[in-house]
């Protein structure tokens, strides 16, 4: 694992503390882990979102699509 060094100033190292105290973070670098891996998360989620945008419109989601799918889910619970 390589490692990082990092300058915050008093108020964000304070708030770094108290978020690591009270949701159960061992560490410093564990709470910064978090946000960079849920960072990650919104950007490939943003990139997903934006790719389907980009994409074709497919068949819309009516009434009859919904059923469609609920009678697919029931057979596939019977067999």
């Amino acid at each position: 694992m390589t490692t990082m060094n990092i300058s915050l100033p008093d108020t964000l190292k304070s708030f770094v503390d108290e978020q690591v105290a009270h949701r159960g973070f061992g560490t410093s670098s564990e709470y910064v882990r978090e946000l960079i891996r849920k960072d990650q998360d919104r950007q490939r989620l943003r990139g997903l979102l934006l790719e389907g945008a980009e994409s074709p419109a497919g068949a819309p989601a009516d009434a009859a699509y919904f059923d469609s799918l609920r009678q697919r889910a029931r057979r596939s619970n019977t067999a």
